[in-house]
């Protein structure tokens, strides 16, 4: 089972996280995209990541903004699995965005 990180370490991977906040025992992070069509393309490309790592984030879309929240619910909070996670995010967003 995963472990949870320390506040330190939370910090030293927001520093390789850009756009990246802890937020209520989660990393968060809002992104903007051209358009709603392009926003879901998103959405669905994060699903495929997610599906294959069996660990999912949380995702609000409103429009053409998206919100993820990584958060390893089972066990409250912050964990390597979440940074992970939020790293695929960056390239997806990086490749789509």
């Amino acid at each position: 089972m995963a472990e949870l990180l320390t506040d330190d370490q939370v910090t030293a991977a927001l520093s390789a996280l850009p756009g990246w906040t802890a937020q209520d025992a989660a990393l968060v992070r809002t992104a903007e995209l051209a358009s709603f069509p392009h926003a879901i393309q998103v959405v669905n490309r994060v699903a495929e990541i997610a599906e294959n790592d069996d660990h999912h984030p949380d995702i609000d879309i409103r429009w053409r903004t998206l919100t993820f929240r990584c958060s390893t619910h089972s066990i409250g909070g912050i964990t390597a699995l979440d940074v992970s996670l939020a790293g695929e995010i960056d390239g997806v967003l990086d490749a789509l965005g």
